[in-house]
């Protein structure tokens, strides 16, 4: 006699999925995780083949002409690409550092019960995620009224504090800290900022590394900063450099001068289309190793917004 399947509880019995869902599931995942690695590996490839090669057969997934040009050039650009890293690096440390505290500090405020300008100020956060000012308006009162163009401000500010993050960290904050414990901190004479930097922000890590992550990323992968704000070369990020790159390989070549040589000779040397994909790879393989040790706190992160049963 065939026993009839029980189930623990209604919402498991809600949340199961037959035989057939799951397949088709995992083909559909399996087919994203290979729409996202096979560009890089294409990328890959074409920076380690011998650029003749793909002049004469194009992109290949699987080269034949093997070839380390690509990188030996780009270690040749070291002034250049060292400056454009080193901005990279200062604009994603500075950032993540000052949005964390605005965002963290924001969200907080806009948490508590008590404070009479919660509803307003949390209007006025949800507003500009649904509808923001535009890019021409934002540009205008960040080159015209704050003086940010060609600054490394420009890549840092307008990134700073995003309406997302700031509604995670509320709903973090009302969710997870006890009303009682702040409270209590009053009780016994505590100032609000010391209440905050020295009893929640140390029991709030979790969401510290989501914002933080979020930021560090954004901040890292983002060109569109300077080519709107920065015009000097030398303030380039390594983002900002690869989408040069893309659209004038000769960028590359300004930097002949360091090398003994002349702008024309290197420019008929270079290899283009593989340098172009060696300044990719660089640019990605940092977020790549790190992104699967720290991938628990986007789930995290992703899950602290949800709405719970």
């Amino acid at each position: 006699m065939a026993k009839t399947p029980t189930y623990q509880s209604g919402l498991e019995k809600f949340n199961r999925t037959s035989n057939g869902i799951n397949a088709l599931f995992t083909l559909i995942f399996i087919l994203l995780a290979i729409a996202c690695v096979v560009p890089v590996i294409v990328v890959l490839s074409i920076s380690l083949t011998d650029e003749s090669y793909i002049r004469e057969t194009g992109y290949s997934i699987f080269p034949t002409a093997l070839s380390g040009d690509a990188y030996s050039y780009i270690a040749k650009q070291g002034t250049m690409i060292l400056r454009a890293l080193g901005v990279s690096l200062l604009v994603t440390v500075v950032g993540t550092i000052l949005g964390v505290l605005l965002t963290t500090t924001m969200g907080y405020v806009i948490s508590r019960p008590a404070y009479k300008l919660k509803n307003f100020l949390t209007w006025v956060v949800f507003i500009p995620m649904v509808f923001n000012g535009g890019l021409v308006s934002s540009y205008f009162i960040n080159t015209n009224f704050l003086g940010l163009k060609n600054s490394v401000w420009a890549l840092i500010l307008p990134l700073a504090v995003s309406s997302f993050n700031v509604i995670i960290c509320k709903t973090f904050f009302r969710s997870t800290i006890p009303d009682g414990l702040i409270e209590s901190a009053e009780i016994d004479g505590a100032s609000q900022f010391r209440t905050f930097f020295s009893i929640i922000l140390p029991i709030s890590l979790p969401v510290l590394a989501t914002i933080g992550l979020f930021l560090c990323f954004g901040y890292w992968n983002d060109w569109f900063q300077s080519m709107l704000y920065i015009d000097n070369q030398n303030l380039y990020s390594l983002q900002a450099l690869l989408n040069s790159l893309m659209s004038n390989a000769d960028a590359l070549a300004r930097n002949s001068i360091s090398m003994g040589i002349s702008f024309a000779e290197l420019v008929a040397t270079m290899p283009k289309e593989s340098a172009r994909m060696a300044v990719a790879i660089l640019i990605v393989l940092p977020v790549a190793c790190a992104y699967p040790f720290f991938q628990r706190y986007f789930i995290t992160g992703l899950t602290i917004g949800a709405v719970k049963g």
